[in-house]
């Protein structure tokens, strides 16, 4: 396989825009309605208040393969970035699956600080929140121009794409650690 591409030479371009677009939709959608939700009535199967750090621990990894994938790229080893890429991508996925759970089974947990610290907690919460929804169509429509081999277009929105996942995967922690002390 030549290292500086995607896939394979002669590679079919699939049209994945409505994949992306339902991805997106389901997704930013189902976290919208739990945002809302009171969260299960005296649950107690297990201490849910482990999953935010879960949740804290693979934003780290996310982060770190990200930047992984930028000092391959940068080094245009193309292989090592998208392996990185890929890791970002699972552990992502599994944060996905602890932040719907914890938030399905609890209510959300009001910050209780006060002053400058809670003007920067709202402000680095708004803006995580916002660039999140942002990054899942980003990303899938990033990775879906690597599979494409649409190489110019790939890297024109992963110039976009990588900084706002850098930014949401770092401020996911950095959430955590100014809420933690709430929970």
């Amino acid at each position: 396989m030549n290292n500086n591409n995607f896939g394979t030479i002669g590679h079919v371009k699939r049209n994945y825009r409505p994949a992306i677009i339902t991805i997106s939709v389901v997704l930013i959608g189902a976290i919208g309605v739990l945002a809302g939700m009171p969260g299960i009535e005296d649950f107690d199967a297990f201490d849910v208040t482990i999953l935010p750090l879960l949740n804290a621990i693979l934003n780290s990894f996310t982060f770190l393969f990200l930047v992984g994938a930028l000092i391959a790229i940068l080094k245009r080893n193309v292989k090592v970035h998208r392996r990185f890429i890929y890791s970002a991508f699972v552990t992502t996925f599994f944060f996905l699956i602890t932040y719907v759970t914890f938030h399905f089974l609890s209510p959300s947990t009001p910050y209780g600080g006060s002053g400058l610290l809670a003007g920067i907690y709202y402000f680095v919460l708004i803006t995580h929140i916002t660039l999140a929804a942002a990054i899942v169509p980003l990303a899938l429509t990033s990775v879906a121009r690597a599979w494409n081999q649409e190489n110019e277009r790939h890297r024109k929105i992963a110039r976009w794409t990588m900084p706002i996942w850098l930014y949401v995967s770092f401020t996911g922690v950095l959430v955590y650690i100014m809420i933690s002390p709430y929970y």
